[in-house]
């Protein structure tokens, strides 16, 4: 043992610029993966929370309103009312169906608007009554909305979901322009880690090819340049799981959470899963550089 830690030690003293450049890549390609998985984690995070939340509203037609499905000067019939209201309900993907009253929705206007100029320009009878949808899988809203927007009485179909859509695909493209950069580097970091490795087996050939004349094993062989890239992946995880947990104290913690409080943000809970995951690809990083730049040189 005293003799691989001694040859450890030797290599990587030997190395030192190259075990500095390798540290080095890898801490910024696992810092930029960890950070690609607690986006991800955040982006399902607020899709769980406001997507369960979410709801798809159905106006219906007044003498006021025009487009959709409605007849200019006419509102809503009795009877386009109960389609509508069944229509929904027959759906599959329909869990509930709430329905607004024109005086319902004028009472939800008074309290809104309870300070506003606003509130004298409308009367009960102006407001549009309206049906809630709650779905059971809220991501399947596509179909419910196209099939309410078609049914006679029907002005307009209002939900989030677009909007949602359009900020997941946002931080989606983040998330994975992160973990393809981290990717990246990481392979950078893996040929670093198999030069490095290769160069030390080179120099210590004469040592190398002693050893196996004697009958060293190949485990005995391999042992010094596995803890030398072991020793260099290792650092390069501490450093990375440092900057991803003051990273999210700073940005997250002290910023984000205290200034968008609409908003669910991730746990520690969520920091450490990503360091977990962080540090088992950095010592596969390290690893597998490492047994494929020695293979070579253990064989007996």
């Amino acid at each position: 043992m005293r003799h691989t830690l001694r040859e450890t030690w030797s290599g990587l003293r030997r190395n030192l610029a190259m075990t500095i450049a390798v540290i080095v890549t890898v801490a910024v390609s696992l810092t930029l993966f960890g950070a690609g998985l607690m986006t991800s984690s955040e982006v399902n995070l607020i899709k769980g929370r406001w997507y369960d939340k979410v709801e798809i509203s159905v106006f219906l037609c007044t003498e006021y309103s025009s487009g959709g499905r409605c007849v200019q000067g006419e509102g809503t019939t009795d009877a386009q009312r109960a389609t509508i209201e069944e229509t929904l309900k027959a759906n599959p993907e329909v869990q509930e169906v709430f329905y607004e009253s024109k005086q319902e929705a004028f009472e939800e206007f008074q309290r809104v608007f309870a300070n506003s100029p606003l509130l004298s320009t409308r009367t009960a009878e102006q407001m549009q009554d309206s049906f809630r949808i709650k779905l059971k899988n809220p991501e399947n809203y596509q179909g419910v909305s196209a099939e309410a927007a078609g049914l006679p009485g029907v002005q307009q179909v209002q939900d989030m979901h677009q909007v949602l859509d359009s900020l997941f695909s946002a931080l989606g493209a983040v998330q994975w322009a992160t973990i393809a950069m981290s990717a990246f580097l990481l392979l950078a970091a893996a040929l670093q880690i198999s030069n490095t490795i290769r160069l030390s087996a080179f120099s210590r050939r004469r040592e190398i090819g002693i050893m196996r004349l004697v009958g060293a094993s190949n485990l005995y062989i391999l042992l010094p340049f596995l803890l030398e890239s072991l020793v260099a992946g290792i650092i390069g995880i501490l450093i990375a799981s440092a900057m991803l947990a003051v990273g999210y104290y700073v940005i997250i913690v002290q910023n984000a959470q205290a200034s968008i409080t609409a908003l669910p943000w991730i746990g520690w809970g969520d920091v450490f899963g990503a360091i977990l995951i962080m540090a088992i690809v950095g010592i596969a990083l390290a690893v597998v550089p490492t047994l494929i730049a020695t293979r070579k040189y253990v064989q007996v």
